[in-house]
């Protein structure tokens, strides 16, 4: 079984996004979620210095965009991965690229959310010098000992023998001065105390703008790295990328869930490396992969043939088809889930401000899931329904 993950902050280095602009198309897709985010993705991606990019308000949506685009270049097709990746999982702003790729938020849509992620964030972090260091080996009581006799966070709780503490800038240096026996204590290039208490003003306002947001349930097993479980609703996806601000990360958890689903492959999208170092001790006996370059696709692409779920080389059907909403309105539906639909036939009707639009589906099948309730507001092109084909329908 394969997995593919997503770094959080702190992977990000000068320069790294620069290899791969020379894909095709690459650069036009770094440039729309630029448009999105509202920043210039590429230059700090290429040639802002690490100052710059340390900004958690710069950091996040980089990290984001760099993910989805880059993973673009596994498959032929997008839809490819749902079909052969056996799960996925993002650690802290990396869960919102594990949702994207998941299917429970368009990249528009994770761009925004990152977006406002990130300045809310950096708001909160500005009001207290806080950040973050890795305390690496030492006794486990020990460390949790002297983290609480200096006031600190453990926020991530990464396994492999390393813990993350949280706090302010002087308890940070109380610590690094005080360490446990046989631990090390590294600054992280973090510009706040994420996933404290420190954080509950950009909590507050991710969960007002995730109230408006639309998702779709997660087309793969999605690991949730605040206790390691399996997530299959897309709502209870977007609840835990709100509450996550201001909790810890459980990445052994998540590393757990991971052995206990017999993951052997591992691969992290960039800007990668840190996952891979924590599978390699996590995880034993996992084949993993850093896809730090455009020269590791090719790798990374045996590991899906080798690991992935079926076989490449046979032909893919479909498994499911989606209706979209031609208009802007509010939706009603025509059948129910498990009814046959014939191709053309209305599923549903969208109730404009001037007219009643029909619906009709371009496919025939089985109706699986409807993406949308009785009476939602709906805009051009939003998925309605997922189909399950007829043989004859593709």
């Amino acid at each position: 079984m394969l997995v593919i993950v997503a770094p959080g902050q702190g992977s990000q280095t000068p320069g790294f996004l620069a290899p791969w602009l020379e894909l095709p198309g690459f650069r036009d897709r770094m440039g729309w979620l630029s448009a999105v985010a509202g920043l210039d993705l590429v230059a700090h991606g290429t040639t802002s210095d690490a100052d710059t990019i340390r900004d958690t308000a710069v950091a996040q949506p980089l990290i984001v965009a760099s993910g989805l685009v880059s993973l673009l270049s596994l498959f032929a097709h997008p839809a490819d991965g749902f079909r052969v990746v056996g799960g996925g999982a993002g650690h802290s702003v990396g869960e919102i690229t594990a949702a994207s790729a998941a299917g429970v938020l368009s990249a528009e849509q994770a761009m925004v959310f990152v977006r406002e992620r990130g300045r809310g964030m950096a708001e909160a972090s500005a009001v207290t010098p806080t950040g973050m260091s890795a305390v690496v080996g030492g006794d486990p009581q020990e460390v949790a000992a002297a983290l609480e006799r200096h006031g600190l966070t453990a926020a991530n709780a990464n396994g492999a023998g390393q813990v993350v503490a949280a706090g302010t800038r002087e308890q940070l240096d109380e610590l690094r001065d005080d360490a446990p026996a046989r631990a090390r204590v590294i600054p992280l290039q973090v510009a706040g105390a994420f996933h404290t208490h420190h954080m509950q003003p950009a909590v507050d306002r991710l969960a007002g703008y995730a109230r408006a947001i639309s998702t779709r349930d997660p087309r793969l097993p999605l690991v949730s790295n605040a206790d390691g479980a399996v997530v299959q609703s897309g709502r209870e996806v977007l609840d835990r990328l709100v509450s996550q601000v201001s909790s810890p990360v459980r990445w052994d958890l998540t590393m757990q869930t991971f052995a206990d689903m017999g993951v052997t492959g591992l691969i992290e999208i960039p800007p990668a490396g840190t996952l891979v170092g924590l599978a390699k001790r996590g995880l034993p006996g996992v084949e993993t992969l850093a896809l730090k370059t455009p020269d590791d696709v090719e790798a990374a692409r045996r590991m899906i043939r080798e690991h992935g779920a079926g076989h490449q080389d046979e032909p893919m059907q479909p498994a499911w088809m989606v209706v979209v909403s031609p208009a802007k309105g509010m939706v009603e539906r025509s059948v129910a889930v498990d009814d046959h639909v014939a191709a053309g036939q209305p599923v549903a009707t969208v109730a404009g401000l001037r007219e009643q639009v029909p619906v009709p589906s371009p496919h025939a099948g089985r109706a699986v899931e409807w993406l949308v309730e009785p009476g939602d507001p709906v805009s051009p092109g939003q998925p309605l329904l997922r189909l399950y084909p007829q043989e004859d329908s593709l």
